[in-house]
């Protein structure tokens, strides 16, 4: 194990800079940045001294056990394109389908719309980033608009539509994209 990489991927992790995490453990932010790069090692106590201003213990930081991804990038973003339908799906949160919740960043082209979905158990949350979005559920349509939302519970066939496209956070639970 890296201890240095370790110390510093909980410090950012926490949004702690060096300085932070020096005044916390009582040590200098120069000492740090140096532990960080592997430029010198602590004592134990010392390193105790920075693994509880971390708020941990040795027994965790210590666990080789992977821990989950909490803060995604635009990298780690997965892209569906449906060109006949005229909308694109961006999964912005990696993995989300195994979550109760699925957050999407859904793009319609004018004149798109989804796929109609079937009836299904659960909820489901939207926000308009940009544009205005019909929302199709049975029979009924409701217009939503940039930066208002809504929340429907999808018990009959729904799918959204735009004449003139727009972006969307849609959020699923449990998944069903």
């Amino acid at each position: 194990m890296d201890i240095g990489e370790r110390i510093r991927e909980l410090r950012v992790e926490r949004g702690l800079t060096q300085e932070e995490l020096g005044d916390r453990a009582e040590l200098s932010k120069g000492f740090i940045s140096q532990v960080e790069r592997n430029l010198t090692s602590p004592s134990i106590a010392t390193l105790e001294d920075i693994i509880l201003a971390l708020g941990t213990d040795f027994s965790t930081f210590f666990s080789e056990e992977p821990r989950a991804q909490l803060v995604f990038t635009e990298e780690d973003y997965y892209e569906k394109k449906d060109e006949e339908g005229g909308y694109t799906i961006e999964w912005i949160v990696a993995n989300a389908q195994k979550n109760e919740m699925e957050p999407i960043r859904l793009t319609l082209v004018a004149g798109g719309s989804t796929m109609p979905d079937n009836p299904h158990e659960g909820e489901e949350f939207g926000y308009v980033i940009t544009g205005k979005i019909t929302v199709h559920i049975g029979n009924d349509k409701y217009t939503v608009k940039k930066g208002e939302t809504f929340y429907i519970y999808p018990d009959k066939t729904h799918y959204i539509s735009s004449d003139r496209g727009a972006q969307i956070i849609w959020v699923s639970s449990p998944p069903s994209f």
